[in-house]
């Protein structure tokens, strides 16, 4: 499956927030966010516009995927999960995420970044019920 290759502190700054895709280098002064606080490209410095209601919906569904490091089919597929289950949209969205394989790898502590927890995963280290499991995506 194809992922985004481009620069992890790229996608921060488009998002102009801290994604923490790089684990312990957020925190540090090298971090891009602190060195340059705008988004990136030609007219990163100079767009001030401002968001309207979808473009702010947009930028959150976006953050989202960078976060959880998905392509646009997969997060629709687990967008209609969570629309199917009682509650709030968006709190089920994020909760179907967060029980991920690779996002509780990364919560356990055994990954620095969400990418270390995917190759921990892949590398097949991690065994759920007795059974190898090198698939970061299951639930």
């Amino acid at each position: 499956m194809p992922r985004d290759l481009t620069a992890k502190c790229k996608r921060c700054r488009r998002e102009k927030e801290k994604l923490f895709l790089k684990g312990d280098r957020c925190d540090t002064q090298k971090c891009a966010m602190l060195r340059r606080n705008y988004a990136p490209g030609q007219h990163g410095q100079t767009s001030g516009m401002r968001l309207s209601e979808y473009g702010m919906q947009l930028r959150e569904k976006q953050k989202a995927k960078r976060i959880f490091d998905l392509r646009e089919r997969q997060f629709e597929t687990y967008v209609k999960k969570a629309m199917s289950k009682k509650g709030v949209a968006g709190d089920n969205i994020l909760r179907v995420l967060e029980t991920r394989l690779d996002s509780v790898v990364l919560r356990l502590g055994l990954g620095k970044s969400r990418t270390a927890a995917r190759q921990i995963i892949k590398h097949g280290h991690i065994t759920v019920n007795n059974i190898k499991v090198n698939v970061p995506s299951c639930q």
